[in-house]
């Protein structure tokens, strides 16, 4: 029986969150099983849910879905925020790959590069999105990446007006405004606990130095040389 999908992840920030993002701007009600332990991960792993032992898996129509881009494209295919014709989604894709870029460097280039290619694709086409002057899934991985940018310092977006418009377009959302309430799916930045019960669940040691995941929601522990959930093969997802 196909119900609402069912996200399997540790419960934080990760590849997860933009997921959920996703989901809650297409008006999809869905159901969370934490990986609160290191048996919870092994009976996902017993239970033949992880493709190449990596998390994070999406129950969804019938189907257990791994890798977040794949993920992330079957929803926004299914719920009409793909764009409507093949030269919409290639925009799209090119969109959301810059933004993946955002994910292995550091905050600065946000500011310098990034943002400034953004703000001219808003201001060439004078509309309210992206592509095709419709909500896709490009719009929402921007203002999920906005979101993190401001909770390091909200200045970084006083140059870009667009951008600002963009993000609160979006966020005033019915759905989505309420995903942005305190009590919602979205998960608050990582702390020391839930990043010392990360390393104990995926058994990931510290590493010396610290990764650069580019992420503000795990860049203040990587200055300190704490963790990025994702740098342990065996059980992490690494796309």
């Amino acid at each position: 029986m196909v119900g609402k999908p069912r996200l399997h992840y540790f419960n934080a920030r990760g590849r997860m969150e933009l997921i959920v993002w996703l989901l809650a701007a297409a008006r999809v009600k869905f159901e969370e099983k934490f990986i609160d332990t290191p048996e919870d991960l092994e009976k996902l792993k017993n239970d033949g849910g992880l493709m190449s032992q990596q998390v994070l898996v999406v129950e969804i129509d019938g189907m257990k879905l791994v890798q977040s881009r794949a993920i992330l494209n079957y929803i926004a295919a299914k719920h009409n925020l793909y764009g409507k014709d093949i030269k919409e989604r290639a925009l799209i894709d090119m969109y959301v790959e810059g933004m993946a870029d955002l994910n292995e460097v550091f905050v600065i280039f946000t500011t310098n590069r990034y943002f400034p290619t953004f703000e001219k694709v808003l201001k060439s086409h004078r509309q309210d999105y992206l592509v095709g002057n419709r909500l896709s899934r490009a719009d929402i991985h921007l203002v999920e990446l906005l979101y993190l940018v401001e909770e390091l310092d909200p200045n970084l977006l006083t140059n870009f007006p667009l951008l600002k418009a963009l993000k609160a377009r979006i966020s005033n959302q019915p759905t989505v405004k309420k995903f942005l309430q305190p009590g919602s799916e979205r998960k608050p930045p990582m702390d020391k606990k839930c990043y010392e019960k990360g390393m104990k669940i995926f058994h990931v040691k510290q590493r010396a130095q610290a990764p650069s995941t580019g992420r503000t929601d795990l860049l203040k522990f990587s200055n300190s040389g704490t963790l990025d959930l994702h740098v342990d093969p065996d059980y992490c997802e690494t796309n």
